[in-house]
């Protein structure tokens, strides 16, 4: 028996290394939250229509709405509900696509959401206190390639353009990444408010300290709850090591 509930769509809305992996695969682990992963993506779009069976023009063009149709059918519980992950930058491209298929709602990305996916659409704003560690992070994955080791068959997510490259330090890099998450973080805020949406606020460092328990509140949120006899079960592992520690020591000490 399926859970009733009001929630039609969610997103959690965040930047890299903010633990969005980890929280898609416990709430995925639910079985009532949906399949969330990071379906729009516009680098992954041609291997989410593949493996959904999208038909694509000789120059890689292919229908949204049927895209969006098949997100939606594969990323639902049999409660209805759908989950996604939603980078800064990745909710304009969804946008703006979707603006095409109702340009009369051009402009109004929240309705443009709520026209695609129905009503109630809720937010969880993920985001990390410790700025420094997560751009020591972000730079170790955009130079090796690896954003996420296990996770049930999710496509990229992540946002490097080099893999295999050794892991090195580079304070130029750490300070432009740290930039780059303070522009973002604004920038959900700018659009949290623009819009008047009060999300559900997730802190990393909660989360890495307590995944069951932040799992169990943002389906409290969402007005779900874990089905009996259901486990939380994570399906990523943690990739920080003493690397992540040595660098952040490095550039606090002349920081």
């Amino acid at each position: 028996m399926t859970q009733p509930t009001d929630t039609a769509t969610y997103f959690i809305c965040a930047t890299p290394r903010t633990g969005s992996s980890l929280l898609l695969g416990l709430l995925g682990s639910t079985g009532v939250a949906g399949h969330p992963q990071a379906y729009f993506r516009s680098p992954d779009e041609g291997a989410w229509a593949e493996r959904w069976g999208i038909r694509r023009t000789p120059q890689g063009a292919l229908d949204y709405g049927e895209f969006v149709r098949a997100a939606l059918r594969e990323g639902r519980t049999g409660n209805g509900v759908f989950g996604a992950k939603l980078m800064w930058g990745t909710h304009a491209e969804l946008t703006g696509r979707l603006a095409g298929l109702h340009p009369e709602l051009a402009g109004d990305e929240l309705r443009l959401l709520e026209r695609e996916f129905g009503q109630p659409v809720r937010f969880v704003h993920l985001r990390r206190d410790d700025i420094l560690a997560q751009a020591v992070s972000w730079l170790r994955a955009e130079q090796t390639g690896v954003w996420f080791v296990g996770g049930r068959g999710e496509i990229s997510g992540g946002g490097g353009q080099v893999a295999g490259e050794r892991p090195h330090f580079d304070r130029a890099a750490i300070t432009r990444i740290m930039r780059t998450v303070e522009e973002h973080n604004a920038g959900w805020e700018r659009w949290f408010e623009a819009y008047g949406i009060q999300p559900y606020r997730v802190r990393y460092e909660d989360l890495s300290a307590d995944p069951s328990a932040v799992t169990l509140s943002v389906l409290d949120d969402l007005g779900l709850a874990l089905p009996a006899g259901q486990q939380l079960t994570p399906s990523h592992h943690r990739q920080a090591d003493r690397l992540n520690e040595e660098w952040i020591a490095r550039f606090s000490r002349f920081g």
